[in-house]
């Protein structure tokens, strides 16, 4: 499935739910909707994959690029007790995570292609460039407070799955010691470039932590901000080129139209 026909698919059944969630003729919620709040997002993230701890290889970031990431989300919200404060919130979102960094590394262990399409691996001393461009399938699970008449607090958990995956990039203006430290140089000048693509390597479930608030501009318009925090590595188990964790951190700003 495309992400184009996952959004469609959230606003269908949304709809579906929105609509049915009024009585026709009092305009009174029914009762399997009784203090429930539908909501529909749409934002925009800014961050990136980031090793943690930050490997002492990457020797300076020379240039970070967040890229254009969007997302939309349905969710519901059920209010619990007599008095509401709290609640519990979850729902259906479609939402891209990307970056372009470029990178001067010292004795980076990597994987290039050569200019005969074989793999090479090695220690490469130079700058990395970097794309990273996913899009993701995301459930969140989350506890709501509300706080005032203007704000609601909430965080708990995500569990993402990945639909659309990028994560590739070259090495320029250095050498490459093929095998190890010690190992014959391959040397990239000028135009000469080394590509690389790990994108098959990229993890397909992805979950973290998730904390947020939201404003009530006017009765049904929220402005949202959200961090998200990846609590699992964003590459496979097996994967070993990349010697470090990296995990995707996100601050998502948005706005949303209850229901």
């Amino acid at each position: 499935m495309k992400l184009k026909q996952f959004i469609i698919g959230i606003l269908v059944v949304f709809g579906f739910f929105a609509a049915n969630a009024q009585d026709a003729p009092s305009g009174e919620k029914s009762s399997l909707f009784q203090n429930t709040e539908f909501q529909i997002r749409a934002g925009f993230s800014i961050g990136g994959s980031a090793p943690i701890p930050f490997p002492i290889e990457i020797r300076k970031i020379e240039r970070y690029d967040p890229t254009l990431a969007l997302g939309l989300e349905a969710n519901l919200t059920k209010w619990l007790g007599d008095n509401q404060r709290w609640g519990i919130r979850t729902g259906l979102r479609a939402e891209g995570r990307g970056m372009k960094t470029e990178a001067e590394v010292k004795d980076y262990y990597t994987e290039v292609i050569s200019d005969g399409g074989q793999k090479v691996t090695g220690n490469f001393t130079g700058m990395v460039q970097t794309t990273v461009k996913n899009s993701y399938f995301t459930i969140p699970v989350l506890a709501v407070y509300d706080l005032s008449s203007r704000w609601n607090l909430y965080g708990g958990l995500y569990f993402s799955s990945l639909i659309e995956r990028n994560f590739s990039g070259y090495v320029y203006d250095g050498y490459l010691r093929e095998g190890g430290a010690t190992g014959s140089k391959l040397i990239f000048e000028g135009d000469d470039k080394g590509p690389y693509d790990f994108s098959d390597d990229l993890r397909v479930f992805q979950w973290g932590a998730l904390v947020g608030g939201e404003w009530r501009l006017q009765k049904h318009l929220q402005l949202f901000s959200e961090l998200t925090w990846g609590l699992n590595d964003l590459f496979k188990k097996d994967f070993k080129t990349v010697t470090f964790h990296m995990y995707s951190i996100y601050l998502n700003i948005g706005f949303g139209y209850r229901f």
